[in-house]
């Protein structure tokens, strides 16, 4: 079993290593075994020697590939066990296995999460035990958002760069253009919601601090970094500024609708043609097609609107990673079945198998088999996946801070109250900033904070 770092070590390593890059509404729940057994050496049908490690996810999919991996591997077995999504149901479950020392050999972590379980040290470095195959075959811009100054704590499985989705007929029915800028996208909001006050172009998502994230990243904003072995906070830098003025300006001119994405509400927006344009990840594409099939053929897919024409700039809606515990006694077999289920295309089609499509894979040699599989029909024959593969690899550097779950609920509480007519979203940015750094300083970590 490898060493296992002090806290007080780790964290002092981690207060100095930066994030070189950047939830998942991407997972979803299938049945999977309750094993919860240690790595461990049994005997396989075969009648050879098989190693045998624990993987934990919430990811729709992973029963499937786990069954496709152990019926082509004789050395290596997998016990799979299907946990909760979110911060109080998995993440917390992993939290108190690798507290008590029997973590899982493989967990799933998204990309926000990345730095917390590191500092907690519960992810492994996993930069002597990656394969140069797999590191050049994943997307650069993908492996950046799991890399600590050239180590890497986390495989990405996915990254979702944020695009947006629009109904052909309704902005057609209105004379609009396909926004590129953000201007040009107020300008549409106007045009929408002085034609037919029941409809708006979009809705500023009051549960959504990863898609204010995501704005404020394309705009240049760097909520955390690492400069000088301290951990520099601000969330109010002057990208974010503007990004919180843009949407703000919107609101208070009632030019966009206000509310919770993630609810019945905003399902009746979208389902009732009074949304024209959804602002999501990659993957969104897919759960529109699933939720919604009765709207076949009236929406499309283009990039996210720029701050500037000609510009070229994306931060990421979503995207899972899988990381080894340091709690493995196997390591190495955890890395290999973990580099099989990024990279592989038999691992992709079994968890296509389960119903899981749209998501844009961090192995780029992948997209022939999302092609193969997806059906272009419900977006009018549009080639989604080249759009995807574009822009992702226009996703800018960002990092992500040691504690973004607190961090995005304090912003969010504070986006609700936006919604009921109280505060404003600078203030709530600020907020979410104020809550952070007792957090922080909580873990012992050296820190910097810059207001606005």
């Amino acid at each position: 079993m490898p060493g296992r770092q002090s806290r007080r070590s780790m964290l002092a390593t981690m207060a100095a290593v930066p994030l070189a890059g950047a939830l998942s509404a991407c997972s979803g729940g299938t049945s999977g075994s309750s094993s919860t057994s240690r790595s461990s050496t049994v005997s396989n049908k075969a009648g050879r020697n098989a190693t045998r490690i624990t993987f934990w996810s919430a990811l729709r999919g992973s029963q499937e590939v786990v069954d496709a991996f152990n019926r082509t591997h004789d050395t290596i077995q997998v016990d799979f066990q299907q946990i909760p999504s979110g911060a109080q149901g998995g993440y917390a479950k992993l939290s108190n296995a690798s507290r008590a020392g029997n973590a899982p050999d493989v967990a799933t972590i998204e990309y926000p999460q990345i730095p917390g379980f590191a500092i907690d040290g519960v992810a492994l470095d996993l930069t002597g035990l990656m394969s140069a195959k797999l590191r050049s075959a994943l997307l650069p811009q993908a492996l950046g958002l799991t890399t600590f100054e050239k180590r890497v704590l986390s495989v990405p499985l996915d990254v979702e760069p944020m695009v947006m989705h629009y109904r052909t007929d309704l902005l057609a029915e209105y004379g609009l253009e396909i926004p590129r800028t953000w201007d040009e996208f107020e300008a549409a909001s106007r045009t929408v919601a002085k034609k037919t006050p029941g409809r708006r172009l979009t809705a500023f998502a009051t549960d959504g601090g990863p898609q204010f994230a995501s704005f404020a990243w394309q705009a240049g904003a760097r909520w955390f970094d690492t400069g000088g072995g301290a951990w520099n906070v601000s969330l109010g830098d002057a990208p974010t500024r503007r990004v919180a003025a843009y949407w703000q300006r919107l609101i208070d001119e009632d030019l966009v609708f206000v509310n919770a994405v993630d609810s019945r509400q905003y399902d009746a927006q979208v389902g009732g043609d009074q949304v024209l344009v959804r602002l999501s990840g990659a993957w969104d594409a897919g759960a529109q097609m699933n939720a919604r099939p009765g709207q076949k053929g009236k929406w499309a897919i283009a990039p996210l609107p720029q701050w500037q024409a000609g510009d070229a700039a994306l931060g990421t809606h979503g995207g899972s990673t899988f990381a080894v515990t340091r709690d493995s006694e196997k390591p190495e077999a955890a890395l290999e079945f973990i580099e099989w289920q990024v990279s592989h295309p038999d691992a992709l089609r079994a968890r296509l198998s389960s119903g899981a499509s749209s998501q844009y894979p961090a192995v780029p040699g992948l997209l022939p088999v999302y092609r193969k599989a997806f059906d272009r029909a419900y977006y009018s024959g549009q080639d989604i996946y080249t759009l995807f593969d574009h822009e992702a690899r226009t996703i800018r550097d960002w990092t992500w801070g040691p504690r973004m779950t607190a961090t995005l609920k304090v912003m969010q509480d504070g986006f609700a109250r936006v919604g009921g007519g109280q505060g404003s979203l600078l203030e709530s940015v600020r907020a979410a900033q104020q809550g952070t750094m007792p957090d922080l300083r909580a873990l012992g970590l050296s820190t910097t904070e810059h207001s606005s």
